[in-house]
């Protein structure tokens, strides 16, 4: 036999990767992604089929709104398709520059820095601003990139009970005397209930016991606070809070993330944030549709939007509430439909999508064993009409599983 011919009858290396993908489809939890065919709107075709989309996180539909593709198309046959090299050798435009700047003004801080994702920017400035020898302490319900970078800062990490005040507390008078720095993180709306964080008192405990807070505010973001300036302005905490995390890749309808704060703490993750040492630039028809974006925000069209999408949430929640759903927690336009096991939730998913209705199922990793659900996101730009057929196309599909 030849070498060639043996090698090829072993098995491979990674066939427990074939295994354990196996088992995720005996179990009907290894969903395909769905294709989306043409634009993100609130009806779109997915896998060739019309949908009314409730899946998305276009919360005031800039992906297609005509300023940001005229500020795209504008910049990329001013500038092409790409900054070139990473921002710490050649690849900072001055839209770069002009983006933070403006994203600051927006959000009532001294500087800012723009990364290429909300998970990096996560990621890169906790793991940047802590070590070894600290602390952070941290919402049982935080996004994976705060508990990956966590994890990466190698710091010591205590989670407090998901919105406890009491409990974080409790953590802060155990560790009074703990020598390095501390850290209290949340986000500020949570992605998978949408809650909003308790930040006050949150603030409250950080300024008591010589903490930095931090928040994540990419679902807040375009939805909460004047014009959507986010969790913090919402809950009027300007000054208190340290480190805000934002996102360009949901309301703002683009691409990206950003971290606003100090101008000390931007100068610092300049040159301290792996993710922005490593990872080119953003191209610059993105850097300018951003921009467009934070500017129609500021404007009588950007609060209209955040108003119609507050509308829509009420009556949508309304409506889903007359058919027999609860979802007590959710104060914001992510609206969670309980589940519970997860192969059940992926199968009303699958259901709903044949009968015409996007909501995508979310089970383990993503949220705890035995919490399993649907998560449905409302925008500014569903009509009426969608948002009553969506209703009812719910309650009729979850009746037949006994989910309501």
């Amino acid at each position: 036999m030849s070498d060639a011919a043996a090698t090829a009858s072993k098995p491979s290396p990674l066939h427990y990767i074939s295994e354990h993908l196996q088992d995720l489809r005996n179990k009907g939890t290894a969903p395909k992604l769905r294709v989306l065919d043409g634009e993100q709107k609130p009806v779109a075709v997915f896998d060739g089929k019309e949908i009314i989309n409730l899946a998305s996180n276009n919360y005031l539909g800039l992906t297609t709104h005509k300023s940001l593709r005229k500020a795209s198309l504008e910049a990329t046959r001013k500038y092409g398709v790409g900054a070139g090299a990473v921002r710490t050798i050649a690849g900072t435009m001055k839209l770069h520059m002009e983006l933070e700047e403006q994203i600051a003004r927006f959000k009532n801080v001294e500087a800012c820095v723009v990364f290429q994702s909300g998970f990096t920017a996560n990621a890169g400035t906790v793991s940047a601003v802590l070590g070894k020898e600290d602390l952070i302490i941290s919402d049982e319900l935080n996004h994976a990139s705060i508990i990956d970078g966590a994890r990466l800062s190698k710091a010591t990490i205590k989670v407090f009970k998901h919105k406890d005040v009491q409990d974080c507390e409790r953590i802060l008078q155990e560790t009074a005397n703990w020598n390095g720095h501390k850290l209290i993180i949340t986000d500020g709306v949570f992605s998978m209930d949408g809650e909003i964080a308790p930040l006050p008192e949150l603030c409250t405990l950080a300024e008591k016991y010589n903490c930095i807070m931090m928040i994540d505010d990419a679902h807040s973001s375009g939805v909460l606070g004047r014009n959507g300036r986010g969790t913090v302005d919402h809950l009027n905490c300007h000054g208190r809070v340290h480190i805000q995390v934002g996102t360009l890749s949901k309301a703002i309808g683009a691409m990206g993330g950003y971290v606003c704060g100090s101008r000390d703490l931007i100068d610092y993750l300049y040159l301290r944030a792996r993710p922005f040492l490593f990872s080119t630039s953003h191209p610059p028809g993105t850097a300018a549709a951003c921009q467009a974006a934070f500017t129609l925000l500021d404007s009588p069209e950007g609060e209209r939007l955040v108003k119609k999408l507050w509308a829509n949430t009420k009556f949508f929640k309304r409506e889903l509430k007359k058919r027999g759903f609860q979802f007590k927690a959710s104060e914001t336009p992510i609206i969670p439909i309980h589940v519970g096991e997860v192969a059940k939730a992926f199968e009303f998913s699958r259901k709903l999508f044949d009968a015409g209705v996007f909501a995508p199922a979310v089970g383990y990793p993503t949220v705890a064993e035995g919490k399993a659900r649907l998560r449905a996101i409302v925008s500014a730009t569903h009509k009426r009409e969608h948002l009553l057929r969506a209703a009812d196309t719910l309650a009729e599909v979850g009746k037949t599983l006994g989910v309501v």
